[in-house]
């Protein structure tokens, strides 16, 4: 399973602490920017497991942009390109 097409991606996993703040983050700027969010797990597609040490894993435009922690203004930079 490819990644989705949202304009930013988050792969995490439930119970997960650093991805409840991540989707915080990403859900705070992509309400401002408009721009799409989509979140998958781990389990969704055996491929994602190589992300398994880094997540949070985000991706904006479908290239890996943030592991564990999202920093709000470099994701505010990179989606006002």
């Amino acid at each position: 399973m490819p990644l989705p097409t949202s304009r930013v991606v988050m792969i995490g996993k439930p119970g997960c602490h650093l991805c409840e703040e991540a989707r915080s983050v990403i859900e705070r700027v992509v309400a401002e920017t408009g721009d799409s969010f989509e979140e998958v797990t781990l389990d969704s597609d055996p491929a994602f497991a190589r992300y398994a040490e880094e997540i949070p894993v985000t991706f904006v435009d479908g290239r890996q942009h943030d592991y564990w922690r999202v920093d709000e203004g470099r994701l505010r930079a990179a989606l006002g390109r």
